[in-house]
């Protein structure tokens, strides 16, 4: 039998084309994280610090494989600082989007009104910036965590500091809502037990400046002329710059009075006062970029800094730190599955810049330590910086789970 010396040729030419006609393997199904942020106005930086941490945690995931193999998407819209806008902008991200998970709010009063309704939305939060105790305590539920210092541990730090401070009568300069008196009422509560025969000034005679004020001259003149020689402020954002502009110029930061600054290390404060915040000073954080000199941090805040030209502020830690809790919490559950995850999540410990944390499955609020420090001048950087530093263990300023009130 004669051979057909063009079957080789024909034969090759059917394997070319099986192998250009032979459908892909299906790309793997994206991970969808969804933002809600304050991205507008006076506090907007803070939205906008956090973007950029999401950005950051989303391009190291991705090119390191994803979460689970899944490329992650980040998807963010701006809550405006209001409640109702917030709740739109999660369930677009939910049921237009199709997100598997969710991040975000800055703003307390916020926190405790969406918090609620998440359930409805069978998505898990995790919580970053917002700090009234409420949403891992009475208002808490299976859905909803929080991986950042929350106000009870952060007053209770600010409440050991001032029992050294030798400061025996207290006021406080806080917003008009449930930041604002929370904060005061916590400080009080602690200081008390650590420290009894404080005094406290009544209700009428503290400062609590509605959200929107401009001119905290009333107040600052309010607090000069007290009898305290101790204050408390828990004023943020653009209200704790505009404080700290009008106040130095009165003279509040004198020597006179031991203040005690709740959120004064943020990075977006600093950057906005720069040589005009006092040295001297003792002030709070979430997070603090030198306050830890782990590989962990280190390659973090350098990530950071090559990427945006600035350092992470405790709001682009949180959002950073945020995904990465989801990528562990994948890893350990072995799915992106969102009921998995929650299961995940609760108990999870993970390490992040800030250092490790532990997810507290009874409240879903992370032990986490807290960072106080005294602003100083330092050449080395634009901002004023904390020396010394001081960290507060999550296990001596966190409230049991009793106290937390968490009833899931």
């Amino acid at each position: 039998m004669k051979m057909n010396k063009r079957l080789p040729v024909v034969f090759v030419a059917i394997l070319l084309m099986g192998l250009v006609f032979a459908p892909l393997a299906p790309a793997a199904t994206p991970v969808k994280i969804g933002f809600v942020y304050i991205m507008s106005g006076p506090f907007s930086a803070y939205g906008q610090f956090a973007k950029k941490g999401a950005e950051l945690a989303v391009a190291e995931i991705n090119a390191a494989g994803g979460i689970n193999g899944h490329p992650v998407e980040a998807y963010f819209e701006d809550s405006t600082g209001k409640p109702d806008v917030a709740i739109r902008a999660f369930r677009k991200l939910v049921f237009q989007e199709k997100v598997n998970y969710l991040i975000g709010l800055d703003s307390s009063g916020v926190a405790k009104t969406v918090v609620p309704s998440i359930p409805q939305m069978k998505t898990p939060l995790i919580i970053t910036h917002a700090a009234t105790p409420d949403v891992t305590g009475s208002v808490c539920n299976r859905y909803v965590f929080r991986i950042s210092v929350n106000l009870a541990q952060n007053v209770k730090a600010a409440s050991l500091l001032a029992a050294e401070t030798g400061a025996t009568t207290w006021t406080t300069v806080g917003p008009d809502y449930a930041f604002g008196h929370q904060s005061w009422e916590y400080f009080e509560k602690y200081l008390k037990a650590i420290k009894p025969g404080m005094t406290f000034l009544p209700k009428d005679e503290v400062a609590f400046p509605p959200f929107k004020t401009t001119d905290f001259s009333p107040y600052i003149n309010k607090v000069m002329q007290s009898k305290a020689d101790g204050v408390l402020v828990s004023l943020w954002g653009g209200n704790l710059i505009d404080f700290v502009r009008q106040g130095k110029e009165m003279g509040l930061f004198n020597g006179k009075k031991q203040i005690l600054i709740t959120l004064g290390a943020a990075v977006e404060v600093l950057g906005a006062l720069k040589d005009k915040m006092p040295e001297g000073l003792w002030v709070g954080t979430r997070y603090w970029f030198l306050a830890n000199d782990s590989a962990r941090n280190t390659a973090f805040v350098k990530a950071y800094h090559d990427r945006y030209g600035e350092y992470p502020s405790y709001n682009a830690h949180g959002a950073y730190g945020a995904v990465y809790t989801y990528k562990a919490a994948a890893e350990k559950a072995g799915s992106i599955d969102k009921e998995k995850i929650i299961d995940a999540l609760e108990g999870l410990t993970v390490e992040l810049p800030v250092g490790k944390i532990t997810i507290r499955p009874e409240d879903h609020q992370a032990l986490t330590d807290a960072c106080w420090g005294k602003t100083a001048a330092d050449p080395a950087y634009p901002i004023r910086v904390l020396k010394p530093i001081k960290i507060f263990k999550a296990a001596d300023v966190t409230p049991s789970v009793t106290d937390a009130g968490c009833k899931k």
